[in-house]
């Protein structure tokens, strides 16, 4: 990484003591053409603070501008009438059929048709929970290597306002990445969970009739059948995160540690900022334009947040997969059909795999939704329905990665402990109850040994072959 952070760099060397007034001189320009040069570059993003009206880094208003831009230019139809009383209709079909594949009750109390433009303004407040942590290490990470290094501190009061500046450029920056690739999701999704993630409002179910229809395109199957086996899949996400408690806050909180050991590579940025003509706003924004790289950190922390994010989308779709199929079996002619669809369009790298990739350097694996659907599947065949749902009662019931690598194993127990397998209780005894060699309370047995029952009870099992009970431990190998 180059020594001069940005391309800004302080006139003469550490051992010249003749350095210009302006330390701007060696800018290009002297402190009127940079003070002009703020003042336009100012106006540019004027009305668009870094946090814009969330607050937070990321400037949000910014991000949703972009999005809605980029799908309205390449059609956004509305919604119309009939298109919604469908959507309604296949979404409150979908949760009867549910009904006899799964114990967890329906979790869509507002079934909705959206359009894109739609999904991006009600999925935003979680976009934002999502990609704020690796917003805040970007600005931060400008800003600090604008400022940071020894400065004089007459410079430090000059260079105050431009780093506030470079941090707001770094938060529109950001956002105007994660408004691209938001356009870009809404362009690919179907509905609200097509990423494994709660992004609805609580209790609204959501489809896309554009989305539905792209979907469909090829497949050669009726719209209809199209509509409710995504409603079906709609639907299923919604009961998972609507009945079992700690599913968003874990999803959620998994990425949220994630993305905070998230580094982020400047070196491109500064190398299209050196010798730049600050004097020209336009150039220093496309130059500050250029794609962010993220890059994450090989800590354990950093392993274990990624397993545990990875681990759980993985089994909300293979679980979501398992209900929906068996629902749609016998009912959609289409639904194996329909089923490879989506299985193809995971395989091919879909549109949750590049969003999370663009906005919080995550990519995920979709070789873990094949082993967690195949895990569901065997719960249900060992252990039924309610057996397999109340999986997800509790986070420590939840199978780990390494369950996903052997559903049989989980399903049916490890024999980790030899002669426990079965979980024979009985064979489990109080710690000093059968310990050989080991003196008893009053240490009156003759040869050491253990007094069967450990109650020091005088003539009990006393006979001359030493005769002992069930439970005496006998000779141990």
């Amino acid at each position: 990484m180059s020594d001069t952070p940005f391309g800004f760099n302080r006139p003469g060397n550490g051992d010249d003591d003749d350095r210009p007034q302006d330390p701007f001189k060696g800018m290009g320009g002297d402190m009127a053409q940079f003070a002009d040069m703020l003042h336009r570059f100012a106006d540019m993003i004027g009305g668009q603070g870094a946090g814009g009206a969330g607050g937070g880094p990321l400037n949000w208003d910014l991000a949703k501008n972009i999005a809605r831009h980029q799908v309205v230019e390449q059609g956004d139809p509305s919604v119309v009438d009939a298109e919604r009383r469908q959507v309604e209709e296949a979404l409150r079909l979908a949760d009867l059929w549910l009904d006899e594949k799964t114990t967890l009750p329906a979790g869509i109390r507002t079934p909705q048709a959206w359009s894109r433009s739609e999904w991006i303004e009600q999925t935003l407040p979680v976009w934002a929970k999502v990609c704020d942590p690796i917003a805040t290490r970007m600005v931060e990470s400008m800003g600090g290597a604008l400022g940071g290094g020894e400065m004089p501190a007459d410079m430090q009061a000059m260079a105050g306002p431009l780093i506030g500046m470079v941090k707001q450029m770094a938060g529109a920056m950001v956002g105007g990445q994660a408004g691209q690739a938001l356009g870009a999701l809404a362009r690919e999704v179907t509905g609200s969970a097509d990423v494994g993630l709660p992004l609805a409002p609580d209790g609204v179910g959501a489809l896309l009739p554009a989305g539905v229809e792209a979907f469909g395109s090829g497949l050669e199957v009726s719209g209809d059948e199209v509509r409710l086996y995504l409603a079906l899949r709609e639907a299923a996400h919604q009961r998972l995160f609507a009945h079992v408690p700690w599913l968003r806050s874990h999803l959620l909180g998994a990425v949220e540690e994630y993305a905070r050991g998230i580094t982020v590579d400047l070196s491109g940025i500064e190398q299209a900022v050196q010798g730049l003509d600050l004097s020209n706003p336009e150039a220093l924004q496309e130059a500050l334009g250029g794609e962010i790289q993220l890059q994450p950190e090989e800590s354990p922390r950093q392993k274990a947040a990624l397993a545990r994010l990875e681990t759980t989308l993985a089994l909300v779709e293979g679980w979501v997969d398992t209900v929906v199929n068996e629902a749609a079996q016998g009912r959609l002619p289409g639904s194996v059909k329909l089923a490879e669809a989506v299985r193809r369009r995971r395989a091919t790298g879909g549109p949750a795999e590049r969003t999370f990739a663009t906005l919080v350097g995550l990519e995920l694996r979709p070789r873990r939704l094949r082993e967690a659907a195949t895990l569901w599947r065997t719960l249900t065949d060992v252990r039924g329905t309610q057996g397999r749902d109340a999986v997800w009662d509790h986070p420590d019931l939840l199978p780990t990665s390494d369950d996903l690598d052997d559903p049989d194993g989980f399903v049916h127990g490890r024999d980790e402990i030899e002669g426990l397998s079965d979980l024979d209780l009985s064979r489990l005894t109080k710690p000093d109850e059968d310990e050989p060699g080991k003196p008893d309370d009053k240490g009156e047995h003759p040869g050491g040994g253990d007094e069967p029952g450990g109650d020091g009870e005088p003539g009990k099992d006393e006979g001359p072959g030493g005769d002992a009970g069930p439970d005496d431990g006998g000779p141990r190998a």
